[in-house]
């Protein structure tokens, strides 16, 4: 069961996004795309909610229940970054709309935006792991709980080996307007 929700969930979060897009940038209506929009979020609730309901219902706890977690951290703290940068290429792209931002190409601008990044991965880390501990309490039974925690000592490689990039544009900044050849 939880195997289908994440799979709709992550197709829904798509076409809901490219709906509310083509809403607002081809079809001129605005309201429509917000709330469009607005629901890509509960997606993410609708995920974890089953992956609750699921574990209460006896289930043992996997990778799928640990991903529900992570998606909603995700989408708490990148998702309305996602949507912002699907909108700046959707209205390049249909609407005749300015190219979008791109991030500093360089020096210490370019660390900072890193540094900003990697701080928000951490954020969305501690997010998935309060949400999975939630789970473990709220079941109480570690013979089934246990690969949550599992799971969060394996998310803990994202944040990890994601420090390489801030800390390489710390201490070797590119140059800006080099070429990096």
């Amino acid at each position: 069961m939880i195997v289908a929700i994440l799979i709709g969930c992550e197709v829904g979060f798509w076409l809901l996004l490219g709906l509310g897009l083509a809403s607002r940038y081809l079809w001129n209506r605005r309201r429509l795309s917000t709330a469009l929009l607005i629901c890509v979020p509960l997606l993410d609730v609708i995920l974890l909610a089953a992956a609750v309901i699921d574990m209460r219902g006896g289930a043992t706890a996997d990778l799928r229940h640990g991903l529900a977690a992570a998606y909603l951290a995700y989408s708490i703290v990148f998702g309305h970054s996602t949507i912002r940068w699907a909108d700046a290429k959707f209205r390049h792209r249909f609407a005749d709309g300015s190219p979008p931002r791109k991030p500093p190409e360089g020096g210490m601008a370019r660390a900072r935006y890193e540094w900003g990044f990697w701080l928000r991965m951490v954020l969305a880390y501690a997010i998935a792991c309060a949400l999975l501990l939630g789970l473990v309490w709220l079941v109480n039974e570690p013979s089934r709980t246990g690969a949550l925690i599992d799971f969060m000592y394996g998310m803990l490689k994202v944040p990890l080996i994601a420090l390489l990039w801030p800390l390489s544009y710390t201490l070797w900044p590119k140059k800006v307007g080099s070429t990096g050849t």
